[in-house]
């Protein structure tokens, strides 16, 4: 088999998954039908199928329980890391997550594993606003992401974008479900605080300055 690619940035990356990961979303972004702007349940399905997740919202939090991906302002951020880092705890470096953060088990459970060697998890985005990134895939897994979703704020909040590990725009997604059926606005609003001012708000703020432009 081919030698693995290793990123001497972030060693904890599982960069093969990562690639087949972006490849599934752009399958998304350029799908004329346009799954992203469905209902939804069905977008976030979509979402952590691109991830490599499965959809199992009736697991035990910690034993693969991905209920909570992308459904609040933090659990956003789609990390592909090397089996040998899954096992990794939170020794106090990530502020505002539990040291610990065991997450090994449900990463192994959840994970689709047609994407390539490595686990896919959504990972805590806290601490995405310093450069370099303080955050659950950067510090606890020395790993990249593979995208972050990121709110519009935009009047409403109803759109999101995908980005990647440097901000550039991945996909654009509008739900058709009503707002009180996607994550509450309160979560919408502060997924976008959190980025604020970063490399991961770059892409978010464009697309809400031209709202501002059209609808004037």
């Amino acid at each position: 088999s081919l030698p693995m690619t290793v990123d001497p940035q972030y060693p904890g990356t599982a960069v093969e998954r990562m690639m087949a990961v972006r490849q599934r979303v752009d399958q998304l972004a350029n799908d004329p039908s346009n799954p992203l702007d469905g209902p939804w349940d069905d977008v976030r399905r979509k979402i952590l199928w691109a991830g490599g997740l499965k959809d199992l919202p009736n697991a035990i939090p910690g034993q693969g329980y991905t209920g909570h991906s992308f459904n609040d302002f933090n659990h956003v951020d789609l990390t592909t890391m090397l089996d040998r880092v899954s096992d990794n705890e939170n020794d106090g470096a990530v502020k505002g997550i539990a040291i610990g953060n065991r997450l090994g088990n449900g990463i192994r459970v959840a994970s689709l594993p047609e994407l390539g060697p490595g686990g896919s998890w959504s990972t805590c985005a806290m601490g995405c606003h310093h450069d370099p990134p303080q955050d659950v895939a950067h510090i606890q897994f020395r790993s990249r992401i593979a995208f972050k979703l990121v709110w519009v704020p935009n009047e409403s909040y109803d759109t999101f974008v995908l980005v990647d590990d440097d901000g550039h725009l991945l996909a654009t997604g509008k739900p058709s479900s009503s707002s009180s059926l996607l994550p509450p606005l309160r979560e919408r609003k502060y997924n976008y605080q959190i980025v604020k001012g970063s490399k991961y708000a770059t892409a978010a703020d464009q697309l809400a300055s031209n709202s501002k432009t059209t609808t004037t």
